[in-house]
């Protein structure tokens, strides 16, 4: 490792030796004397702010101003502002003239943070800016120069965006003149320990506690944990363990109290993981039940098309036909009927019954929808139909419920439902 960037890890506080993280700093380093646009990229919390620090310090800018902008931070409405100022009277609110963040730092750099975050019409003023360093104010018609070295962060999939129409294509390319790498702290296991060492002095110094210390099986769990927060949520476990923890030495258990493992990582369910395995064998359960529950239906609405079908020419139902129509359609929500014959109910004041309406020319093409109304106070009469028809039947059949069920085309199974349903127990 070169002196110079060994003097950068300890000038910003870095920590770590992993390849990628070498190479990340050690491009900041050779693109901070020009003026060229770099674009960084990386997941949330992997130390990115460092980038564009490193490179306004080694360029010639460094005695001019640096200016961090959060874009995601911003509201749409007030961000051109913010970043180009406005005039008085530009908008409500605007009772004086304000310079932006591209008017202050004229001679030094920003860094636009989540740049992928930025308005479309906001990144149209950004291009203008690194094509030709023009901007104009909220408000004004004054076109205005400035000299500034811009690097930005993201930890958006950029092309995704670009595909999305969410981030402009020509806006990008200006943009990523240089692409500088972060990586996951994930990648990099043999920095965790360090990083951790690093924060625990920190905090004991800070919060005046003696340090923490990982046992040697802590220093394997935690090296093999995923940090989806990356160095950032190291930190924040860090600085939690030092104030919460009495003991500070760390055993496995202890630290599987803060981040368990069997959160980010695959494992392998089997019988004596019980729980999770009853919920997934519940859920599947329902799955099976309301597909078995959706066959039937299709099945009772075939046999139902076919037998109205059949009896178009004659205003008869037969017993099958009326119970096929009861079970269907007794629903609370009364639904819409589309089929080659049109079925629709005819209200009266005692007892809903269908009426079959054949098509005139015996086509069954082209039929349109006819919506049912619902009449609450009639919408029971299907039940009570039902219910005086499986009494019959039982009455007919001396109460022997193989054969009702056989003349009501139903299942012994339905026909015990339907008998509990209706409380009609001897």
């Amino acid at each position: 490792m070169s002196n110079e960037l060994q003097n950068i890890k300890n000038r910003f506080g870095i920590i770590g030796n992993f390849p990628v993280l070498n190479r990340a700093l050690e491009k900041a380093i050779q693109v901070a004397p020009t003026d060229i646009s770099v674009l960084v990229i990386g997941e949330s919390g992997v130390g990115k702010e460092f980038i564009p620090k490193i490179i306004h310090s080694e360029s010639k800018r460094k005695h001019q101003p640096y200016i961090v902008v959060n874009c995601g931070a911003i509201p749409e409405g007030t961000i051109d502002s913010e970043l180009f100022g406005h005039e008085k009277g530009a908008f409500t609110g605007a009772t004086a003239t304000r310079k932006g963040y591209f008017e202050v730092a004229d001679g030094g750099t920003i860094f636009l943070d989540e740049v992928g975050e930025l308005p479309l019409q906001t990144q149209v003023r950004l291009l203008r800016v690194l094509e030709s360093g023009e901007f104009m104010k909220v408000g004004s018609s004054q076109v205005q120069k400035t000299d500034v070295r811009i690097v930005a962060a993201t930890n958006v999939n950029m092309m995704k965006a670009i595909q999305d129409g969410r981030f402009r294509e020509d806006l990008y390319y200006r943009l990523n003149t240089v692409q500088i790498d972060m990586p996951p702290l994930r990648e990099r296991k043999g920095d965790i320990h360090l990083l951790f060492r690093k924060f625990a002095i920190d905090f004991a110094e800070k919060y005046r506690m003696p340090e923490l210390e990982l046992e040697p099986s802590a220093v394997h769990y935690i090296e093999n944990y995923t940090f989806p927060g990356n160095i950032r949520q190291l930190r924040n476990l860090v600085e939690q363990m030092t104030v919460v923890e009495r003991n500070r030495q760390i055993s496995v258990g202890k630290l599987s109290e803060y981040i368990p493992m069997d959160a980010h990582l695959p494992m392998v369910v089997n019988s004596s993981n019980s729980q999770k395995q009853n919920d997934f064998n519940s859920e599947r359960e329902i799955m099976y039940k309301i597909l078995f529950d959706m066959r039937n239906d299709i099945n009772d609405l075939k046999s139902l098309t076919s037998e109205l079908i059949k009896n178009k020419n004659t205003g008869d139902l037969s017993i099958q036909e009326k119970n096929l129509i009861n079970r269907i359609y007794t629903s609370d929500n009364q639904q819409a009927v589309n089929s080659n014959s049109l079925l629709y109910f005819e209200n009266n004041n005692s007892v809903q019954t269908p009426t079959i309406i054949s098509n005139p020319d015996e086509s069954y093409e082209d039929i349109e929808d006819i919506e049912i109304e619902e009449n609450k106070p009639e919408s029971l009469s299907l039940q009570n139909n039902e219910k005086d028809l499986i009494i019959k039947a039982l009455e007919k059949h001396k109460g022997r419920r193989n054969r009702a069920a056989d003349e009501l085309g139903i299942s012994q199974r339905t026909l015990y439902r339907k008998i509990k349903q209706y409380n009609l127990e001897d």
